[in-house]
Formats: C-alpha cells, structure tokens, sequence
C-alpha cells in the first residue's frame, strides 16, 4: 500500500513538473525570490 501510494506521488509530481514545463513559467518564480529584496532597495532610498 505504501508503495503504491509512493508512486501515485511521484507520478502527480512527475505531471506537474511537466505541465510548468510546457508553459515555461520560471521567470515568475526568479521574480518572487528578488521581491524582498527590491523592497528592501526601495526602503533605503
């Protein structure tokens, strides 16, 4: 049962890897990571 549910998971995984793929949505995630520090710029200034 373990097994199975184990591979359910990486099969789900698998899909959603490739579905963010297929759309080529990585810049998003770049853009999230240097949020805080845009912030931060905005504030010294």
């Amino acid at each position: 049962m373990q097994v199975f549910v184990s591979l359910l998971l990486v099969l789900g995984s698998l899909i959603l890897f490739g579905f963010t793929c297929r759309q080529r949505d990585f810049d998003h995630s770049d853009r999230l990571a240097l949020l805080p520090i845009e912030e931060e710029r905005k504030e010294e200034k």
